[in-house]
């Protein structure tokens, strides 16, 4: 899976903007009000307000050009829910650019009143601090990694053009589009920025076979493969446990109240959303019903220690099928279920969980096994979706 580097640093911005960075560099706010270039904002007014006014060394925050050490934050998430990917630009900077005089270096947020400045003289000694923060696949506001998975550079009014590595879009559509904006800079599609899947397969006009990670997936129901004791140890489980705790509470206790068992799944329809645990403005994205994350815990097997249940699979996906238009499943993750800690093949569950996902009739992303690679030929359309295929492997279409 791609990384992001270490040897740069990042600018979010609009994709309009990019042809004028292109030409004048990255200006900071009072610089670019006093030159008179149009801009089209992503930043958040009140937060903009706020930087206005925090004093540093007899400057302001809005004098600083600001750059993040990690692309990946969530400022980022916040603004591809609120303008979407396809309007969006991540520009690179070398990381010369910190030995820019009077340039600091942030331990979070600039914005945020516990973030401490200092001198780039300083900066290995910050990001050891930071190492584990900036490696996250997710944080929290509670424990301060939200915070300080912002950490920024900033430097004193602009950044020359010269310094710009690269810019990163979310596809090769948008990349067309901006090179006949732009020229002299290498324009980079990059999914894994923009927490996009990569787009393996089109099974149908609602139904797609995707690689990444689930737990990022937009869609309002994200489904996790579990077992009927209550363990979450290893795989989604283990990584629903640490990042949705009230999951791993809910899940223990539809395991005692046998409201989850084979061919039963368990519907948590949870209030608080992935996009507001995620953003940097929660209230920024809590407003949309449609936001809501919902977690439908499947179990794939009674017992953590025993290959997955071929058989009470199909009867969870028979459940499914009956009741997620009562329930109100709008949307879909679904995991390859048994498919990878299971050992399960998918060349046998594949056909069975692809047929049930396109008779739901909504929008549904199926996550590949990350454990096994599957060959091409078991991914097509006309194997997964011709009937004979379930009708020859015992008769248990469903």
């Amino acid at each position: 899976m791609p990384t992001e580097r270490q040897n740069q640093y990042y600018y979010i911005t609009h994709i309009d903007n990019v042809p004028s960075i292109v030409q004048h560099g990255i200006l900071s706010h009072n610089k670019r009000e006093q030159m008179g270039i149009a801009h089209t904002p992503i930043y958040d007014l009140g937060i903009v307000s706020r930087r206005r006014e925090r004093s540093l060394n007899g400057a302001v925050l809005g004098d600083y050009a600001n750059l993040f050490l990690r692309a990946k934050n969530p400022m980022l998430w916040r603004v591809i829910s609120e303008v979407g990917v396809d309007k969006l630009a991540i520009v690179a900077v070398k990381q010369e650019i910190r030995r820019k005089r009077d340039a600091l270096v942030t331990d979070g947020n600039a914005a945020h009143s516990l973030t401490s400045f200092f001198p780039t003289s300083k900066y290995q000694e910050v990001v050891r601090g930071l190492r584990e923060d900036l490696q996250r696949q997710y944080w929290k506001e509670e424990d301060g990694s939200k915070r300080r998975t912002m950490a920024e550079i900033l430097v004193p009014d602009m950044i020359p053009s010269e310094m710009i590595s690269a810019i990163y879009v979310a596809n090769p559509i948008v990349r067309g589009s901006l090179l006949q904006k732009v020229s002299g800079v290498s324009v980079i599609p990059e999914p894994f920025l923009f927490w996009l899947p990569q787009h393996r397969k089109r099974l149908n006009h609602n139904v797609h076979l995707v690689e990444g990670d689930l737990f990022f997936s937009r869609l309002q129901t994200l489904t996790v493969s579990v077992n009927t004791k209550g363990i979450m140890g290893k795989g989604l489980a283990s990584r629903a446990k640490y990042q949705f705790p009230d999951v791993y509470v809910e899940y223990q206790d539809a395991c005692r109240s046998r409201k989850l068992k084979m061919g039963r799944p368990f519907l948590y329809k949870r209030e608080t959303s992935l996009q507001e645990e995620m953003a940097d403005i929660p209230e920024a994205v809590n407003g949309d019903k449609d936001r809501e994350t919902w977690f439908l815990l499947f179990a794939t097997k009674d017992d953590w220690r025993h290959p997955a249940d071929f058989d009470g699979i199909i009867d969870g996906l028979r459940w499914l099928e009956a009741n997620h238009a009562k329930e109100g499943i709008k949307s879909l993750a679904m995991a390859a279920l048994g498919c990878g800690l299971g050992r399960l093949s998918w060349q046998k569950v594949g056909p069975v969980l692809c047929q049930s996902m396109v008779r739901l009739g909504i929008k549904v992303w199926i996550y590949l096994p990350a454990e096994k690679q599957i060959p091409e030929d078991q991914l097509e359309p006309g194997f997964l979706l011709e009937s004979h295929v379930i009708e020859s492997r015992g008769g248990l279409g469903l």
